[in-house]
């Protein structure tokens, strides 16, 4: 029988830290991500210095926001009854707000830049927001643990993809090879590609999350009920599996478009479907012929796997086919996560 030490190592390698009873955001969170806080808290001390000064004054100002930083934690460590330089046994709210507020103090203190003063205040906060989530939620786990599993079953990963993408294939070969999709991609504005790449990722978004609830209601079954934190931590688990799963099927049809175009679109077709040879990126010498990689081909065979990552996306939430090609494995490791969890609170609690 595991120890509750050994369960509680288990759930932060499987992306759940939340399954940990009395986790917590000051101990558990900000400080195990203490010294990189630290780090970026000194190195705001530049927040002093102004480019239009002389490098002198730029030093001098350097210094004193240093020193301002110091003084300011000196002080709120004799305020907590700490020794002035002490180094915090957890980080809390007071902590939190110096970080967030002293080195916004030091662009109004050294010139009133209040703009800049207002951004390194917005930074810090966002950036303490990150690190909740990253740290709070196991995100990094979470992608250690799914990529660790899709990696430990690499064969059967590759058969499912095989099963997988047949089934979205069919609509998706039609188009590559029709003259209107290949001028429409040719031609579309950077900036508007990557904002329609934006489009598909936040609609396959949308759907990888809509049943989300559900699936974590029915895998907390008759175990120990959860708290809000711990709901959306797993939900977190199942989400992060099943987006890189989409993105295992966009990449493997991304790579057979780009193949296939590749080795069965001359120049000629190019000419005929665009009005020109388009921009050569590679051209790799093959049986006698040169295999030419355009600028255009990739666009249209990453055009081509965001539709079908968007269209596995839908289908994984609608079609039961799908559903067992996928999320049967990562449902079955969650319940033996969940079984794990009952124990650990009978351990810890009998």
């Amino acid at each position: 029988m595991p120890t509750v030490s050994e369960y509680e190592r288990q759930f932060r390698r499987a992306g759940l830290p939340a399954f940990i009873d009395d986790y917590s955001a000051s101990r558990d969170v900000f400080t195990r991500a203490a010294p990189l806080l630290t780090l970026i808290f000194l190195g705001e001390m530049l927040g002093a210095i102004d480019l239009d000064w002389a490098w002198y004054a730029n030093v001098a100002a350097a210094v004193g926001g240093l020193l301002v930083l110091i003084a300011a934690w000196a002080v709120a460590n004799v305020v907590r009854g700490r020794t002035p330089y002490a180094l915090p046994q957890d980080v809390g709210k007071v902590e939190l707000a110096l970080f967030v507020l002293v080195p916004a103090l030091l662009p109004l203190m050294f010139g009133g830049q209040w703009r800049s003063a207002l951004v390194t205040a917005g930074v810090n906060l966002a950036l303490l927001l990150i690190v909740y989530g990253v740290v709070g939620y196991g995100v990094l786990s979470i992608i250690r643990w799914t990529g660790i599993r899709l990696l430990g079953e690499l064969g059967a990963s590759a058969i499912r993809l095989a099963r997988a993408i047949p089934l979205i294939l069919g609509g998706a070969v039609i188009l590559f090879l029709t003259t209107e999709l290949w001028q429409v991609f040719a031609e579309i504005p950077l900036n508007h590609l990557l904002l329609l790449a934006g489009f598909f990722i936040a609609i396959g978004t949308v759907f990888l999350a809509a049943r989300l609830p559900g699936e974590v209601r029915r895998l907390e079954g008759d175990g120990p009920p959860l708290t809000h934190r711990q709901r959306i931590n797993v939900g977190l688990v199942l989400f992060v599996s099943q987006a890189l799963q989409v993105l295992l099927v966009s990449a493997g049809v991304g790579a057979f478009f780009v193949v296939l175009g590749a080795l069965a679109v001359s120049n000629e077709v190019r000419e005929a479907w665009i009005g020109g040879n388009g921009n050569v990126l590679l051209t790799v010498p093959l049986l006698g012929n040169d295999v030419e990689v355009t600028e255009e081909l990739l666009r249209v065979a990453g055009g081509l796997a965001a539709l079908s990552g968007l269209s596995y996306a839908v289908q994984m939430q609608t079609d039961d086919t799908y559903r067992r090609l996928f999320f049967d494995e990562v449902e079955r490791e969650m319940r033996a996560t969940f079984k794990a969890r009952a124990d650990y609170v009978r351990a810890r609690y009998s």
